[in-house]
């Protein structure tokens, strides 16, 4: 029998140092974590805050000289549409005219 109790403890403590010594026991698992989670990613950059630029008041006052754009051509044909039934064109001459006057302008 006391080969056997020696048995069992010699046992016992190779079954512990073997579970201390194992590289899974130095691994840290956070509390409610586990090992097979993904690592989490890196934080994002802050981001670029710039100032908006404040009118001054001793600054030139600047124009913009480009024409205007010029009106669709849905635009000119409901001008001239206008304008001839303003004129009391009927439809045929009306039709006629819309398109002449919104070529040409």
């Amino acid at each position: 029998m006391p080969c056997m109790k020696h048995a069992a403890i010699i046992f016992g403590i190779a079954v512990a140092a073997l579970a201390l010594s194992s590289p899974v026991g130095a691994q840290f698992i956070p509390p409610g974590g586990s090992r097979f989670n993904p690592p989490l990613p890196a934080p994002p950059p802050p981001p670029n805050i710039v100032p908006p630029v404040v009118p001054q008041f001793d600054a030139p006052i600047h124009y913009n000289y480009a024409p205007t754009p010029r009106p669709s051509f849905g635009d000119r044909i409901t001008k001239c549409l206008d304008q001839a039934a303003a004129a009391g064109l009927r439809p045929g001459r009306r039709a006629a005219y819309s398109r002449a006057c919104a070529n040409s302008n």
